[in-house]
Order: structure tokens, then C-alpha cells, then sequence
């Protein structure tokens, strides 16, 4: 069982690292201090095949009012997604999506909701941030020149999410080990650099917890994996910005209480010093979260 041997092993091991800072930043005009105070994305799926049925939206109608009950419920952020990453869901052209997540957009930022967009194509990204969106969750690798050039255009900000394909519907097999950092540092810096020459400043690395490799399907595998990721995130911060975690559900573990999972996950990804977190559940994880900071020495 994990202990706090095991978490001071850890801090011991990477002293040098766990006191690395990253700066805030603005997005879309409101101030974030990721250091001091995480910051909480909830999600809107406008996709019949995302699994998590609360999170979906079968009309326009239905994905604003849920968008502004996530914004009412503690949520900094609303991430709007057309297209299901789950490898077996329907393939959303371009228009479609566009047509199912500009109005929404639109009206949630007309709220005064701060809106991303998950995407991996360039049209999409365009039309979304013309609405309003004022950040990119960038599911994919390719079209990065003329996306980051978009971003930069629009003073988006963008999650860099670890993708090992072309966009995360065409993914393989992620790198396994008994240290996963190397490969992911070695993923972002280049990446980092790309968005960055193009004028992209304010961004986030998302090691890609939520996303569907083909050698992570047996459950003690997987969710040894992703632990593992978790309570290193500190080390991923020498990047120079901070980290975002969708949070995963473990199936094999929780069973009928796997709404309870991304808790769980919330708190291992804390103590890696996330900076925003993901949730389809932003009551719990906010509580968890708000819990965490009271009960923190010297508070």
C-alpha cells in the first residue's frame, strides 16, 4: 500500500525539483496563481459517445446549462469537446463540430464563463477562439504551426497534451518504465519551444491520463501508471509552466463507485502539485481541493 514512506522517498529523491515554481498567469483577462491556488476545468461533452453520461450534453440548449452549473459549482474553466477520445467513438467532421460548439461558446463567454475547447483541427480551433474561447486543450501533434499561430493571434492559452500520434484518436502504445518523466520531458520541450516561437506563452503540459493506449488496458498496469505520473508531476514543472491532469476513473478498481475515482485521483495529483485539474465531477474535486489547502501545515 502506498505510505508516507513511499511520498518521502519521493520528496527526498527530487528535493530540488518539488521546489520548483511556475508562474502564473492570465486567462482570458482573469488572473491565476497555480502556485498558490489550483485551478479546477469542468467538462462538457457534446458527444453521445463520451462515457460519462453526466458530463453529456444532447443539445446546445443542454451544454449551456451545464456549462454555467459547472461555473456555479466552483469550476474556473469549462471545457466544450464534440468528438469523444474513446478510439471507437464516431469520427465529428469539422463543420459539425463547429456547429455544435461555436453557439455554446458564444454563450457561455457571453456569461463571462471562461471557455476551452478540446480539439485537434485547425478550422475548429479557429472558429472557437473567434467566438470566444480563451483556451486550446490541443488533443494532437499535427497542424501545430498553424494552430500555435492561432493561439497567438487570439492571446489564447494552450494545454500541450501528451499525444504519441498525429491527434489522440491514432495513438499506439505509450512508454512504459520504472520512470516515466524522461520520455514525457523529452515529448514537451520541443513542443514548448514550437509554441513558443510562435508566440505562445501561457501554457499548460497535460501528460495524457485520460487517453486510450493499447498497452495500458489491463487495469493494475494502467492504474500503476498513472499513480505513478501523478506524484511526480513536480518534476515536470522544470518545463516552466504548470501541469494539467484530466482525471482518470479506474474501472478494474472502483467498480460502481467509480464516480468516487477522480477524488481519488485529485488528491495523488495535488500532492504532485497539479495546477488545473480536469473533472467531470467539480463539486468533489473543489471540496477535495478546499479541504487540502485547510488542512495544510502552517495554514
Amino acid at each position: 500500500m502506498l505510505s508516507l514512506t513511499d511520498l518521502a522517498a519521493l520528496a527526498t529523491a527530487h528535493a530540488d525539483e518539488l521546489a520548483v515554481s511556475v508562474p502564473g498567469f492570465d486567462i482570458g483577462g482573469r488572473s491565476f496563481d497555480f502556485d498558490r491556488a489550483p485551478a479546477v476545468m469542468g467538462v462538457v461533452n457534446l458527444s453521445r459517445d463520451s462515457w460519462y453520461r453526466e458530463s453529456v450534453a444532447v443539445s446546445r440548449e443542454a451544454a449551456i446549462r451545464r456549462g454555467r452549473v459547472l461555473a456555479a459549482q466552483g469550476a474556473d474553466l469549462v471545457d466544450l469537446g464534440a468528438e469523444s477520445t474513446i478510439l471507437d467513438a464516431e469520427r465529428v467532421d469539422v463543420r459539425r463540430q463547429i456547429e455544435q460548439l461555436v453557439p455554446v461558446v458564444e454563450a457561455l463567454h457571453a456569461d463571462g464563463i471562461l471557455v476551452s475547447v478540446e480539439t485537434y483541427e485547425p478550422e475548429v480551433v479557429e472558429a472557437c477562439l473567434v467566438a470566444g474561447a480563451a483556451l486550446l486543450n490541443l488533443t494532437g501533434t499535427a497542424h501545430h504551426e498553424e494552430i500555435f499561430a492561432l493561439a497567438a493571434a487570439h492571446d489564447a492559452a494552450v494545454v500541450l497534451c501528451f499525444v504519441d500520434g498525429d491527434n489522440v484518436r491514432e495513438v499506439g502504445e505509450v512508454q512504459l518504465g520504472e520512470d516515466p518523466l524522461p520520455a514525457l520531458l523529452a515529448h514537451f520541450e520541443p513542443r514548448i519551444a514550437q509554441a513558443r516561437a510562435a508566440g505562445v506563452e501561457r501554457l499548460f503540459v497535460d501528460p495524457g491520463l485520460g487517453f486510450y493506449y493499447a498497452n495500458l488496458q489491463d487495469g493494475v498496469t494502467r492504474v500503476r501508471h498513472q499513480a505513478g505520473i501523478f506524484l511526480n508531476t513536480f518534476r515536470l514543472r522544470e518545463l516552466g509552466f504548470p501541469v494539467c491532469h484530466a482525471l482518470p476513473h479506474a474501472f478494474d478498481f472502483f467498480g460502481e463507485e467509480v464516480r468516487s475515482a477522480e477524488g481519488f485521483f485529485a488528491v495523488l495529483a495535488a500532492l504532485g502539485r497539479t495546477g488545473l485539474f480536469r473533472t467531470h465531477e467539480v463539486p468533489r474535486v473543489r471540496a477535495i481541493l478546499d479541504t487540502l489547502e485547510a488542512i495544510a501545515p502552517g495554514r
